[in-house]
This record gives C-alpha cells, sequence and structure tokens, in this order.
C-alpha cells in the first residue's frame, strides 16, 4: 500500500535538527553547571594547585578559559 503526502521531502528534518539544537544546549547547560559546582567544591588551596582562582571558574564553565 503506498501513502502520499502533500509534505515537502525532508519537511521533517528542520524539526530535528531544532530538537537537536535545543537538546545541545540543555546538555552544555548541564556541563557548565556540573563543572561549576565541583570547582567551587575545592579549596582556594586545590584552586592554586590547578593555577586557578575562583574568578577562573565561569570562564572555564564556559569553555573560555
Amino acid at each position: 500500500m503506498a501513502v502520499m503526502t502533500n509534505r515537502p521531502l525532508g519537511a521533517g528534518f528542520r524539526a530535528t535538527r531544532l530538537l537537536a539544537a535545543v537538546v545541545g544546549r540543555i546538555v552544555a547547560w548541564n556541563d557548565a553547571r556540573v563543572t561549576r559546582r565541583a570547582l567551587w567544591q575545592l579549596s582556594d588551596r586545590e584552586l592554586d594547585d590547578l593555577g586557578l582562582t575562583r574568578g577562573d571558574i565561569e570562564d572555564i564553565a564556559q569553555g573560555r578559559h
């Protein structure tokens, strides 16, 4: 049995790309949250051993360091 639609070929791919982009942003946000939390739990001494300061944490969490 053949099924016919008047939906253009590939129309579902736009929704799939949009969903993938949203999921990707959520994953990136969660990764940054986990990284930020782990670094804030370190002592100043431990951060210094890594060559970091508390001011570096946000940049690192966002992947800018």
